[in-house]
């Protein structure tokens, strides 16, 4: 890929500086909004947990291509979330030899409760913003979301 000219080049470094301060803060509220479903949920859990809430039944090879890890890192991930009585292991119906993954309804009210916090949290840091404003910025992440999904064809 070609480099930009120096004034598009100077809105992609922004792009990427602009990004890279979201993500750090983004990790840092995971970390903070993951202790508030349990004291003992490690941030990379949390986000394992809201892949199942999200998806209602899923089965740990789906969660793990989901979320581009190996089938350890799920493995672990779903062990301790099982200890924490946040989700359990249902037998699939289409296929007696796999599992899915089902959260408990300990861990629903928990994800719920953290939700509504981190819902409100945003209301409080953008209500100064206008309506249409806080909507294009919802449409804009979901544009870049899908890019960084591959799901370019969607736009």
């Amino acid at each position: 890929m070609e480099a930009p000219a120096a004034p598009e080049h100077e809105a992609y470094q922004a792009v990427e500086h602009e990004l890279g301060v979201l993500f750090r803060r983004a990790r840092a509220l995971s970390t903070e909004v993951a202790r508030e479903v349990h004291p003992e949920l490690e941030p990379a859990a949390y986000g394992l947990l809201i892949g199942v809430y999200d998806r209602a039944r899923s089965r740990p090879s789906d969660l793990a291509d989901y979320f581009g890890v190996g089938k350890a890192t799920i493995s672990r991930q779903v062990k301790v979330l099982e200890q924490l009585g946040l989700i359990e292991r249902r037998a699939d119906p289409d296929d007696g030899r796999a599992h899915l993954l089902v959260l408990t309804d300990e861990g629903r009210r928990r994800v719920q409760t953290a939700r509504t916090a981190r819902q409100q949290r945003f209301h409080a840091m953008l209500a100064t913003w206008p309506t249409d404003d806080v909507r294009m910025l919802g449409t804009m992440l979901a544009r870049f979301n899908d890019l960084a999904e591959g799901r370019a064809d969607r736009l």
